[in-house]
């Protein structure tokens, strides 16, 4: 059985994911702003679940910052975020790389003194359904 499906945004690598999530992060540290380039990640965990490699493999690669227990995967050829396996009995899922629906929502915002100045404003930032004209 196939709890989720995801992908990259070229679509070489294709995963699944076998299990349930224990928790659901979205991560304001500074690491996670800089991998996403964004305000934050947002990342699911398990420690059960087993992730299986569809496509693409061998178009993964992981760093990790030295001296931390940061690390991040992703696509060689268009950089997509990816599921992450290197810390012993946790899997990482970027949950942005699903293409299925994730059901639970977030556990907690984590490192939340680190924040970007300017997301606690966000509220008030007109809304578009597309780009604006």
């Amino acid at each position: 059985m196939t709890d989720h499906c995801g992908s990259c945004l070229c679509g070489t690598v294709r995963f699944e994911v076998h299990g349930a999530f224990d928790s659901f992060y979205l991560c304001h540290c500074q690491h996670c702003q800089k991998d996403t380039g964004s305000a934050h990640a947002a990342n699911l965990f398990s420690r059960s679940a087993k992730l299986v490699w569809q496509s693409g493999a061998d178009a993964v690669t992981t760093f990790t910052l030295p001296g931390t227990r940061h690390n991040k995967s992703f696509c060689k050829l268009c950089g997509s975020a990816l599921p992450n396996t290197q810390i012993t009995g946790l899997l990482v899922v970027p949950a942005g790389c699903l293409d299925t629906e994730i059901s639970v929502l977030p556990t907690a915002h984590i490192f939340s003194s680190s924040k970007a100045t300017w997301e606690g404003k966000l509220g008030e930032v007109p809304k578009f359904e597309g780009l604006p004209d």
